[in-house]
């Protein structure tokens, strides 16, 4: 095999821009991957999403739908009960800043896992309590998870563990919703007093 120089030297500088372009490649994965996410459902996304916000390492969290077999399901649909979808929330978190193991931990305190389909006054399918994890690690912690958790309640844990096939962000005015309308008459009755027991329990552990 004789190959010319040219097209020696065309060939080296073909195999560096691969060997260049997957490195950049591994690079932009690498960046994409600082960040993890967890998808839970406890009851009114507002609260749940009021209450992550607030937790160290959480960069962003996204109120939505999940569980269910309607696609691209609105608020008004989700309502009905008829999707089969629950209202959600979407953490995106630094796993070096804090850990799945926390985000669950944090999850059984937030709201009450033994009540089916209900949380306080909120009731239906929709208000469920639930895991979605997305890989057979996340699966396994959330089963230890929950099985450690359960010593904590009277009552059996109600929580569906299940794979995530689908996530879909909730209408714009539901996100942040908590922060964007602090006197809304829910806000104040409902979701400010746990905002106020989670940010002392926050201040204690520090």
């Amino acid at each position: 095999m004789n190959w010319k120089p040219t097209l020696l030297v065309c060939a080296g500088l073909l195999l560096g821009s691969v060997v260049t372009s997957r490195a950049e490649t591994k690079t932009m994965q690498d960046s994409k991957n600082a960040t993890e996410t967890a998808t839970l459902g406890g009851g009114c996304f507002w609260c749940t999403e009021a209450l992550f916000q607030m937790l160290p390492g959480v960069k962003s969290v996204s109120s939505g739908y999940a569980g269910g077999t309607t696609e691209n399901p609105t608020y008004k649909e989700v309502c009905t009960g008829r999707t089969g979808h629950a209202e959600v929330i979407q953490i995106q978190y630094d796993p070096k800043e804090v850990s799945y193991e926390k985000i669950l931990e944090t999850f059984w305190e937030a709201h009450d896992p033994t009540t089916l389909n209900r949380q306080g006054a909120d009731s239906g399918t929709q208000y469920r309590s639930i895991i979605l994890y997305n890989s057979e690690a996340q699966k396994v912690a959330a089963e230890k998870s929950k099985a450690e958790a359960q010593q904590h309640f009277n009552k059996p844990i109600v929580t569906e563990i299940v794979p995530l096939k689908h996530f879909y962000k909730a209408e714009g005015y539901h996100q942040d919703y908590y922060r964007s309308n602090p006197d809304q008459p829910y806000c104040r009755v409902v979701i400010q007093p746990k905002v106020e027991k989670f940010e002392k329990k926050l201040q204690n552990h520090h």
